[in-house]
């Protein structure tokens, strides 16, 4: 994926309505009023974060009849994940580390309060 849809894509779900559309869009296609609903926005303001989402390729927007729905591209979807995915062993070996140390703590040591002599 490239820096700047990268950067799009990031930018779009910094956002907690954005967010909270795209889970709405994972459960499957659904129009502007329906995407809407749970939200206490006007329509123009749901708009707005649609064409944010769109902008960053996250979603799509089709014409049918007299509505618009909108769907999730998960494909630009799975090129965030896979991005974050990669930061993932660096995490796991981390915790590792965390868990190994915290195995040879001393019992002592793990109930002392810090700081402070009673």
């Amino acid at each position: 994926m490239q820096t700047d849809a990268l950067n799009l894509a990031f930018a779009a779900l910094a956002d907690p309505t954005r967010r909270a559309i795209v889970a709405r869009l994972a459960q499957g296609e659904a129009t502007v009023n329906e995407l809407a609903e749970p939200f206490d926005l006007k329509q123009p303001s749901i708009s707005k974060h649609l064409k944010v989402l769109e902008r960053a390729g996250l979603i799509s927007r089709s014409r049918a009849a007299q509505t618009r729905p909108c769907r999730l591209e998960v494909a630009r979807l799975k090129d965030v994940a896979d991005w974050v995915g990669a930061y993932r062993q660096m995490w796991e070996d981390s915790f590792d580390k965390l868990d190994a140390f915290l195995k040879t703590a001393t019992p002592t040591s793990r109930g002392k309060p810090h700081g402070r002599k009673r």
